[in-house]
């Protein structure tokens, strides 16, 4: 089931969204007044050429927008829109920090709507993969802060003593036949997908890892699942496993 975004949560990141995108308009439309005198000096067309690919590259960006409204509004969209709208959220989601952190909103508060909305837009595609081409990726952060067994070279050498939430990660892995990596940062995630090919990701992490792996892997599909944090930042993590679990299986054929 395709859950409802809060509403102060679609306010935010729509106001956003909508201000990236005029600001993209403008500084296209300075690009293209500044290089006019020059290109005009080449040839009379080039102007015009120019223009008409950059006025289509904002129209395009725009139906992207127009899909994100309409698809978190509940609204029908053609599956063209939807595409546009992950396209867009991922091309302007960088000006829209930027504009929030101008504006004094909380760096982690525009993260999460990136991150909720972006769930919600991947869900609308009904997209459904192999369980061998799917990947559960979370950082290392999860294992016991004091247990002697590397598991990020190789998840199996969890002992599944009930300590931290790894095992239970591999019990998912057992039932549903997926794989599941855990990894030490940015660098080992992107080795990782890299050399499994997964058509689709389901990612545990932090707001911040979260945001820029999504950016990363574009195109690549990807579920983003916060963890919680009750030792704080990047020590001894956990995850609601039902949560986890039902991702899971919104992916898998």
């Amino acid at each position: 089931m395709i859950g409802v975004i809060p509403r102060p949560k679609k306010r935010l990141f729509l106001a956003l969204i909508l201000a990236s995108l005029l600001i993209a308009a403008l500084s296209i439309y300075g690009l293209w007044m500044v290089s006019f005198p020059g290109l005009a000096l080449i040839s009379e067309h080039l102007p015009v050429i120019l223009g008409g690919l950059l006025a289509l590259a904002i129209f395009l960006v725009a139906c992207g927008v127009g899909g994100i409204i309409l698809a978190i509004l509940g609204l029908p969209t053609l599956s063209i829109f939807q595409g546009y709208a992950w396209s867009a959220i991922n091309l302007l989601f960088p000006v829209a920090i930027r504009i929030g952190k101008l504006l004094d909103f909380e760096k982690e508060r525009v993260e999460r709507s990136f991150i909720e909305v972006s769930n919600y837009l991947i869900k609308k595609k009904h997209i459904r993969v192999k369980p061998e081409r799917l990947l559960i990726l979370t950082p290392h952060c999860i294992q016991q802060e004091s247990c002697p067994h590397k598991i990020t070279r190789d998840v199996a050498n969890c002992r599944s003593c009930g300590m931290c939430q790894v095992g239970d990660l591999l019990r998912l892995q057992k039932k549903y036949g997926v794989h599941v990596a855990i990894v030490t940062g940015g660098t080992l995630a992107r080795k990782v997908i890299k050399t499994l090919r997964p058509q689709a990701v389901l990612a545990i992490a932090c707001e911040r890892d979260l945001t820029s792996g999504i950016q990363d892997v574009f195109p690549l599909p990807v579920i983003g699942i916060l963890n919680q944090r009750p030792c704080g930042p990047c020590c001894n993590t956990r995850i609601n496993v039902e949560e986890v679990e039902e991702a899971l299986r919104s992916f898998i054929a």
